[in-house]
């Protein structure tokens, strides 16, 4: 039989040589075989198949520890972890912590003299709300209906609800930037997400790479006229979770390579590549302390 190594069938199959890697690791393709540090993988190997009728695993237990509410369960860390990073990347002020207390006792524990700001509570109570969303509507298909739900979720009851300018739950009216980079413009918004949802729902077999592709074009496009960074990875995780890949959570020390790696996707992947991985595999380390098969 003839071998190949990580690089050949990465170029072959136009995946990342960590994402072949991480396969072969987890025995997803048959007969490959670790000689020394080199892994040898059968010419005719495919790419490991996704497609399956059973609800992952990992998200079946999501599910029930939603309904349980059993403290310090994956269900409880991920909702308290993704809820602090995520709003913490957008600016928010609230600790870890006091995200935590929030998520637990539905109060707000603050030193005396401390002052909050209101914005940030609201969305973070509105962000354990959108991740119970994606958890109950994981499997289902990516609509720009769903989205904006996300979005409308999000925003709801904060300061730029009350603006009229402001589209909670719909597309913006005016034009905005991210990292000082221009966006699609308002009046070519629903196109460029409609053809990005045919474009990522008409993959048969999506990959790793898929998913953050798609991040990376909803974060180029800017569809809302704030919460994108957070919907974004509200989707990121999502879809994770529907094709049974190990979700991901960008923590703080990730962060500027997250973002130097959306705006070089479309030149280099590796940089974006490597840190979702990196992500990864942190979430794969908890899922292993806690003893959660994947």
């Amino acid at each position: 039989m003839d071998y190949i190594s990580v690089g050949e069938f990465a170029a072959k199959y136009g995946i990342s040589e960590r994402t072949a890697r991480n396969y072969c690791a987890t025995g997803k393709i048959e007969g490959a075989f670790l000689m020394g540090k080199t892994w040898n993988i059968p010419n005719e190997a495919t790419l490991p198949s996704r497609k399956s009728h059973k609800t992952p695993p990992l998200l079946t237990l999501l599910r029930q520890q939603k309904e349980s509410g059993i403290k310090g369960s994956i269900y409880h860390r991920t909702q308290i972890d993704l809820t602090y990073n995520s709003n913490h990347m957008e600016g928010s002020r609230l600790t870890h912590e006091q995200t935590r207390y929030i998520f637990e006792t539905n109060t707000i524990g603050m030193n005396t003299g401390e002052s909050m700001n209101v914005d940030d509570i609201i969305e973070t109570t509105n962000h354990f709300r959108c991740i119970d969303l994606i958890i109950d509507h994981a499997t289902e298909k990516l609509t720009e209906t769903f989205i904006k739900d996300l979005h409308y979720t999000l925003k709801s009851g904060t300061s730029d609800a009350r603006r009229e300018w402001f589209a909670v739950g719909d597309y913006k009216r005016l034009p905005n930037e991210v990292g000082g980079m221009e966006t699609t413009p308002p009046d070519r918004v629903h196109a460029e997400m409609k053809a990005l949802l045919t474009e990522y729902n008409g993959k048969k077999q999506k990959t790793l790479e898929d998913i953050i592709d798609l991040h990376q074009r909803f974060e180029a496009i800017h569809p809302f006229q704030d919460g994108n960074g957070r919907v974004g990875r509200l989707l990121i995780f999502k879809e994770c979770l529907a094709t049974g890949e190990i979700p991901f959570i960008i923590t703080d020390d990730l962060k500027m390579f997250y973002y130097r790696g959306l705006q070089q996707w479309p030149h280099i992947k590796g940089y974006l590549m490597d840190t979702c991985l990196t992500a990864q595999d942190r979430y794969k380390e908890l899922l292993d302390r806690m003893g959660i098969a994947y």
